[in-house]
């Protein structure tokens, strides 16, 4: 399991007082406001960084980070993922997995066959569509208990039935 969660993306400056518009990852946005630092990632390693929310607006959180008095210094930032530590993240509820904690599991059949691993997870509508790379290519499929009845992050285990991923599964090869 990773022990920093992505939660956010600095997108640009937002003003000329240093503020910047952040795309969030976290579900809930008014988590924000009490990560009083936050983490960038700089080849497999996270430094600490200072962050003051000052809104939340249209489903984007605007922040000021720690040395950035205008747009010029907000720019060093832009493209940048941020980065919480998972004891300041909130327990996953009601059986709920994190996202970062599914990537990398392996797909297994009734019979023990390795589908494919996780690679991605889609969230563009009610459900969300986990990718997996397998031998035959890209493999997409949504993710509905029916298909995948049993996820072990700790095991990097996820359940397939077999015959149901069939019915719903889309490959790109």
């Amino acid at each position: 399991m990773q022990d920093y969660l992505m939660i956010g993306t600095v997108l640009k400056p937002q003003g000329v007082h240093g503020e910047c518009k952040i795309k969030p990852y976290a579900a809930d946005l008014d988590r924000f406001a009490s990560w009083k630092e936050l983490y960038l990632e700089s080849g497999g390693a996270y430094s600490p960084v200072s962050c003051k929310v000052t809104r939340v607006h249209d489903g984007f959180v605007y922040a000021v980070i720690a040395g950035c008095g205008n747009a010029n210094d907000v720019e060093k930032y832009r493209g940048r993922d941020l980065y919480i530590d998972r004891a300041h993240a909130a327990p996953a509820k009601n059986g709920a997995v994190l996202i970062a904690d599914l990537v990398g599991c392996e797909a297994v059949d009734e019979t023990g066959k390795v589908v494919g691993t996780l690679t991605e997870v889609l969230q563009y509508g009610p459900v969300d569509t986990w990718v997996f790379k397998t031998p035959e290519g890209t493999m997409m499929a949504p993710a509905l208990l029916a298909v995948f009845p049993e996820v072990d992050p700790e095991n990097a285990r996820i359940s397939v039935v077999s015959g149901k991923l069939r019915e719903v599964a889309v490959f790109d090869s």
